[in-house]
């Protein structure tokens, strides 16, 4: 007799929702991913069956690192597959568990690219798990040059910083928030004003004139606007086997800046907030109060006890607590063809300084759609709108200089007036804060990017695509000094306006061709490359306008000619590039490089680059396949050449004339000649090789260790002509520098079980540089100055009287001076008149240098469970900074009208006969010109920084419950809360760039902030 069929039974896999995405998800789930062995799993391989009283169901969330639902996790019972389930949309899942397994079950939670997790069943019914990325750093994809490529198989020096780890630091300037994270990068700030971004130098300045700042690629394109909080990583490209195809402008290294995309799956909304204060830092440095100022000048400048009855701080009335405020929102999902991330942003930071501040706003669209089986289409938008409000009224200025003896306020509390209150005492007669009420300094701009991305696949071996690229950006600026201020009182008012547009357009089209031949990989690329800048400004400054009428119309005289001009800018590019490899064990790749740029001489408007890599992964041979121990061995090098065009002026090899009044005559305009042309100028020349190594150690430390050697020649260089020429300078190339230098990385995995995980990363880069050459066989450039190029030594090295501190008899200032007898030999005197240590034969290059020997990071990530703790520290060793700051507050009796600084714990001054001292006796108006220039202010800048420490919470499923968030965290967070250094300034930190052929030089500075930071984000 045929038994009856029994009636269907419910399936335990079919999500509750409706929806035909869902039950589509989980198919693609678990049909791809087999819990232990791999192989894919039939998506009817979980049999039914009837769910009795006494059977567990189980339910849960699966996330991942970040607290984002998992779609298509398998979830299964150990050793028997045939009971399982997967994560629905949400990351949900519901099982049942049959009433004769339930003892001793285990659950496995196992998806591509995670690494598998098991959790014991015990009495739980509801589960919380999150499984962390299995894929490890040498298999991530970067992108490299017009390409993407696996780290592991990359022949070239690159460092890629993730989101998580960039955004640690809470600024809106990417220079801050890269500072001390990859080797061989340094980072250096020379104001803490939230207007000014820091300084990028990759490998060492090798450049006279011309800039030394990295060429910016965001999302494929050169150039291009962003906003940090939009950042999916960042890959820093440091030898020529990466930045070559970047070809004229890749001399300084290259930042490949790529932006958030969407993911197919449910729409997620995110918020993320943070909100702080700062304080400006003053590290070791004080100022003297009246009573400290009075004690110090009676030993020279005997003044009244009744200064005493004022004690103002004007540092603490020059600066403030400043706010913070970080807010996005962003939305991203899509469907398997088409997806999409949107993003707004609002930051505010005021500058610790008062009347000093930054706005800035941003929406970004990034849209990426399959159109056709063959076609795919990338639509980027981004518009940044920006708000400055810059320090006025010489703010930084009197905040160091003012005496503590004139008061702020009168006796109504309203501002004084330094130039009428009566017995002001000091030497400026000027209050900032009676100026501010009235002045300004601000400016906003506006930047519009937009890029139309489009690759077609002519066949399965051959891609083509079109690159392109739109970009607007103007900006409005206005300086306004009132007449009731010191600063504009003279004129009657002044007014200063400018305006700036500027116009972009690029188009890259490129055809790629890649095919395995067995155990051969074969990869050809060819690129033609076109970009033009139009760009115009004006500027017009008037004065004489009634008080509180900032606008021009009612000046009534000029205070100077008004200026305008119209540029154009073109650069063109052919490159090719093959790339192959054998077996994945060796690779070689070469390209060449064509550019012409309108920057340069007619006779030398175009040049050639090229660049060879090759790499040999060890670890696959047979040698080592398998090995425990060493799980990752490559040996790379890299040789080529590349250019340098940054900094250079739009007509810089013209013949240039300027009809201005000076020229003209009898009424008539007329133009006289302003720059000598060059028609032979050319691009700077670099030559680098790299050799390094990657090592992987148990699959937990990661070791990266690079040498190069990086060569500039035909450098460019505005030459100073005599004025019998009729010209003031020239732009040539001249000379040659040579920089080298070692670089490491080293990341370790310490604990990674029960919950726990802890990383470590220590990164530091060593480099030397060397002027190899000059020009006409000159062995100087730029002589007299604190730091001249000269042969033989480093660009950035200090030549100067030297110091040789206090005569113990007489407390007058000693410098070393150079003697030449009748025979030529050269001798060292001691003298105590400055003019003899300051001649051209006594400056002596001081073997001190404004270049660090050694920069780096170190960091380290704890997280258990939901808890995640970071600290991140930057440092600098070996760098000299000329603190110019103590020419006016430590000047021994030169300023007496100027605020003095507290001396240093190491410092004491003379004051009699026969004391060794480190300061001359104070005497009124100086003695003998010792705070003039010379290595007596000579500090060592020296720092190590805890840039950040961050304490972070996510609350688990459990507690959200129905809430509809699927994440929220939270954390708190300081930035630069600590500072070891010898320093006797506010902050050692200096521009470590060249600009203006000087670095290292700290004047006045305006102190990096110390910030307070509280967060909380959320999705669902």
């Amino acid at each position: 007799m045929t038994k009856p069929k029994p009636k269907p039974k419910k399936s335990l896999w079919l999500p509750r929702k409706k929806s035909l995405r869902y039950p589509l998800a989980m198919m693609i789930g678990i049909s791809l991913f087999a819990p232990q062995q791999g192989s894919a799993l039939p998506l009817m391989a979980y049999p039914t069956s009837q769910v009795s009283s006494l059977d567990r169901t189980v339910t849960g969330k699966v996330k991942d690192e970040k607290g984002e639902p998992l779609v298509g996790v398998t979830v299964t019972l150990k050793n028997n597959n045939a009971i399982g389930a997967a994560t629905d949309m949400n990351g949900d899942f519901s099982m049942s568990i049959p009433e004769n397994l339930v003892a001793n079950a285990t659950l496995i939670f196992s998806y591509i690219g995670y690494a598998p997790v098991e959790a014991e069943l015990g009495q739980k019914s509801v589960f919380d798990i999150s499984l962390s990325s299995s894929i490890q750093e040498l298999d991530q994809v970067v992108v490299v040059g017009y390409s993407a490529k696996k780290m592991k198989y990359l022949s070239s020096s690159v460092t890629t910083i993730n989101n998580e780890k960039l955004r640690d630091v809470t600024s809106n300037e990417l220079p801050n928030l890269l500072q001390g994270k990859a080797p061989g990068v340094v980072v250096s700030s020379a104001s803490g004003d939230p207007t000014s971004a820091g300084r990028i130098l990759i490998r060492g300045a090798g450049t006279i004139s011309a800039g030394t700042s990295p060429l910016i690629v965001v999302d494929g394109n050169i150039g291009g606007s962003y906003n940090p909080v939009d950042v999916e990583n960042i890959t820093v490209l440091k030898d020529v086997a990466a930045t070559g195809l970047y070809g004229s402008r890749a001399a300084n290294g290259v930042i490949i800046v790529n932006t958030k995309m969407g993911k197919a799956g449910k729409t997620q909304i995110s918020f993320a907030n943070t909100m702080g204060f700062a304080q400006a830092t003053s590290g070791n440095f004080r100022l003297m109060n009246s009573q400290q100022l009075y004690d110090f000048q009676s030993t020279f400048y005997p003044r009244d006890a009744s200064v005493l009855q004022t004690n103002t701080n004007w540092w603490d009335e020059a600066f403030r607590t400043g706010f913070v405020n970080n807010h996005t929102v962003s939305a991203s999902g899509g469907s398997e063809k088409t997806t999409f991330y949107i993003s707004a942003n609002y930051y505010k930071e005021q500058g610790t300084q008062i009347e000093n501040d930054k706005t800035g706003y941003n929406f970004r669209a990034n849209l990426q759609s399959q159109l056709t089986k063959k076609l795919t289409a990338k639509v980027l938008f981004n518009g940044v709108f920006n708000k400055d409000n810059y320090a006025n009224s010489n703010t930084l200025y009197d905040a160091y200089n003012n005496l503590p003896f004139d008061p702020a306020y009168d006796g109504e509390g309203q501002p004084t007036d330094g130039r009428s209150y009566p017995g002001w005492l000091g030497r400026e007669r000027e209050n900032f804060l009676h100026s501010v009420q009235y002045n300004y300094a601000k400016a906003q701009s506006l930047n519009v990017t937009t890029d139309v991305d489009l690759d077609y696949e002519l066949t399965d071996k051959i891609t083509l695509s079109s690159y392109n690229r739109i970009n607007f950006g103007n900006g409005l600026s206005a300086s306004y000094n009132d007449k009731r201020t010191k600063q504009g009182g003279a004129n009657g008012g002044e007014l200063y306006n400018g305006t700036s547009y500027s116009n972009r357009l690029l188009t890259s089209n490129r055809i790629r061709y890649s095919e395995d031949f067995g155990k051969h990989g074969l990869t050809l690329l060819g690129v033609a490359e076109a970009e033009t800048t139009y760009s115009s400004s004006t500027s017009a400054a008037g004065k004489g306008l009634p008080p509180g009428r900032d606008v021009m119309s009612v000046a009534t005289d000029i205070l100077t000619n008004p200026t305008g001009l119209n540029e154009q800018v073109g650069f063109r590019k052919f490159l090719g590039q093959a790339d192959y490899n054998y077996d994945n064990k060796y690779f070689l790749i070469g390209s060449f490089v064509n550019e012409f740029s309108s920057l340069f001489g007619k006779n030398n408007s175009t040049a050639n680059f090229y660049q060879l890599g090759a790499s040999w992964i060890l670890s696959n041979e047979e040698f080592l396949k398998n090995n425990k121990t060493l799980t990752f061995a490559k040996l790379r090098a890299s040789n080529g050449t590349v250019g340098n065009a940054d900094g250079l002026s739009n007509f810089a090899s013209l013949g240039l004339y300027t009809i201005s009044a000076d020229a003209s005559y009898s009424g008539l305009p007329g133009a006289a000649p302003s720059q000598k042309g060059n028609p032979d100028l050319t691009w700077e020349k670099i030559k680098s090789s790299n050799i390094g190594f990657d090592l992987s150690f148990f699959n937990r430390i990661d070791l990266v260790v690079d040498a190069y050697v990086k060569e500039a020649s035909e450098l460019l260089y505005r030459k100073p002509l005599a004025a019998t020429t009729g010209y003031s300078y020239v732009w040539v190339n001249a000379g040659s520098i040579r920089n080298k230098g070692i670089e490491f990385s080293l990341t370790s995995t310490n604990i990674k079980r029960n919950g726990i995980n802890w990383e470590t990363n220590l990164n530091m880069a060593f480099n030397r540089n060397k002027v190899l050459e000059l020009s006409d066989g000159s062995t100087v450039f730029n002589s007299g100055a604190r730091q001249p190029i000269a042969v033989g030594h480093n660009m950035d090295e200090y030549n100067m009287p030297i110091w040789a501190g206090v005569n113990p008899e007489n407390g007058d200032p000693q410098w070393e001076r150079i003697v030449k007898d009748a025979n030529g030999n050269l001798t060292k005197e001691l003298t105590s008149t400055y003019n003899q240590a300051q001649t051209a034969d006594s400056r002596q290059f001081t073997g001190k240098t404004a270049a660090p020997k050694f920069t780096g990071g170190l960091s380290n990530t704890l997280t258990y469970k939901n808890i995640t703790f970071s600290a991140f520290f930057n440092f600098v060793y070996g760098n000299w900074v000329y603190n110019e700051s103590r020419v006016y507050f430590d000047n021994d009796g030169f300023y007496e009208a100027y605020n003095q600084m507290v001396p240093a714990k190491d410092w004491n001054r003379w004051q009699k006969p026969g004391d060794v001292a480190t300061h001359p006796k104070a005497i009124v108006g100086g003695n003998k010109d010792s705070n003039q220039s010379s290595s007596r202010y000579l500090e060592d800048g020296s720092y190590v920084r805890l840039r950040n420490v961050r304490v972070g919470y996510s609350l688990p499923d459990n507690v959200l419950g129905r809430s509809g968030f699927s994440r929220v965290s939270v954390f708190v967070s300081g930035d630069n809360l600590w500072t070891a250094t010898k320093f006797s300034g506010p902050d050692p930190e200096v521009s470590l760039s060249q600009v203006d052929l000087s670095s290292g030089l700290s004047s006045l500075r305006y102190p990096i902030s110390k910030k307070y930071l509280i967060g909380i984000n959320f999705s669902f």
